[in-house]
């Protein structure tokens, strides 16, 4: 999909950070199959740009980041045979996408439900304090299975994924809250949040790219693997990705290697 026909989301690069901004403010930035065909398309396009160190997700509006899906259009994948639907969310974030870059995820208001497919795949997340983190699924009687394994993989504990997941609209997660259990690393005002998130990027785009995006693959990779496999996998990693980094300062001494 070529990027200036996007409808549901905006666009936009400068200094090597791109930025990202769910632009349905009017349905509370909930998403459509218009808006995970768009997110997809976006993403390919970070993974392929080498000019794009670093993106930056957002959202338009004045109340909320995500809530989910869009429940007036509702799923679009009901008239396909069972056996051959996927789960729809899986072109919301950047890893399914095998994005290697680094993505800062400001939130704001409302995140609901479905909006865990954005968060639960971004490397560092921000938020203002209005911020509030619910999942509906419970009060429509549906079952939240998805969003809830993305953030166990985050290790948020699983007590507190459970209360998020069962009491519905009732288990309201605050800021504060969200900063306690690691699903955001800053908390910042609603004035603070974007000139915030912009200035991790810069800072993380000023880094060699090669070097930020190895870390990146190794980190997200060790996910899916054993603890021995991680370490192999990510010894590899560092001495594919470390080429032509900084050498060994002159009065450091390689030591020997043992026989």
């Amino acid at each position: 999909m070529p990027l200036k026909d996007l409808t549901t989301v905006l666009y936009e690069v400068d200094d090597h950070v791109a930025t990202i901004t769910l632009n349905r403010p009017e349905r509370l930035n909930s998403f459509t199959e218009t808006m995970t065909l768009e997110m997809e398309a976006v993403w390919h396009e970070v993974r392929d740009d080498d000019d794009v160190r670093v993106a930056v997700l957002r959202a338009a509006g004045e109340r909320a980041f995500c809530t989910g899906l869009d429940i007036q259009e509702g799923p679009w994948w009901n008239d396909q045979n069972q056996w051959n639907q996927e789960d729809p969310g899986v072109r919301l974030g950047p890893r399914k996408q095998f994005v290697w870059k680094p993505v800062i995820t400001a939130v704001h208001g409302i995140a609901a439900g479905g909006a865990m497919y954005f968060l639960n795949e971004s490397d560092i997340i921000i938020c203002s304090e209005d911020a509030t983190f619910f999942d509906p699924h419970a009060n429509g009687g549906l079952v939240s299975a998805l969003e809830p394994l993305g953030m166990l993989a985050r290790n948020i504990p699983l007590g507190d994924v459970l209360r998020w997941a069962l009491l519905g609209n009732d288990e309201r997660i605050t800021a504060e809250t969200a900063l306690r259990l690691g699903i955001v690393t800053e908390v910042v005002s609603r004035e603070q949040l974007w000139p915030r998130a912009a200035e991790l990027a810069a800072e993380i785009a000023a880094r060699r790219p090669e070097a930020i995006q190895g870390t990146i693959r190794a980190i997200w990779e060790s996910l899916d693997m054993t603890p021995s496999l991680a370490q192999r996998a990510g010894l590899s990693y560092t001495q594919r990705g470390n080429r032509g980094g900084s050498p060994v300062p002159p009065n450091v001494k390689r030591k020997p290697r043992f026989r």
